[in-house]
């Protein structure tokens, strides 16, 4: 994608398309030609939900994700998984992407994620799981 506007409508039509959300709620979207950034709640099929926010920047044709969180909780609103990229943990490999891994405290190294990424991930959990 080439523009902020088009990766925007992908995001978009991965969720209507993707048969782990349930439905989706925009909670704030603002966009100009250089720079975007998305905030959106999802339900997912097993009553699990997934917050997320994306801040994105058009750099040389391409729209890259700057700053994210994906904070992914189950139906009681407990934490399974959290992605994001604040710079909190610097001396993590790969800093500043890093996850919480079922605990606000376990704190583990992360490759740069987008929602994209993040769902296929649920998805992939999900299989191996039951969830």
């Amino acid at each position: 994608m080439t523009t902020v506007a088009e990766y925007h409508r992908a995001v978009k039509a991965r969720l209507i398309a993707d048969p782990l959300v349930l439905q989706f709620d925009i909670q704030r979207e603002r966009r100009t030609a250089d720079d975007g950034y998305l905030r959106a709640r999802l339900l997912l099929d097993n009553e699990e939900e997934l917050e997320f926010s994306e801040y994105v920047r058009r750099v040389r044709d391409q729209v890259q994700v700057v700053t994210y969180s994906f904070h992914w909780t189950d139906a009681n609103g407990t934490l399974i998984c959290r992605w994001d990229n604040a710079p909190h943990y610097p001396d993590l490999p790969q800093a500043p992407h890093h996850i919480h891994d079922g605990d606000q405290d376990n704190v583990l190294p992360s490759a740069s994620m987008t929602i994209a990424e993040v769902l296929d991930k649920i998805a992939e959990v999900s299989a191996c799981t039951g969830r």
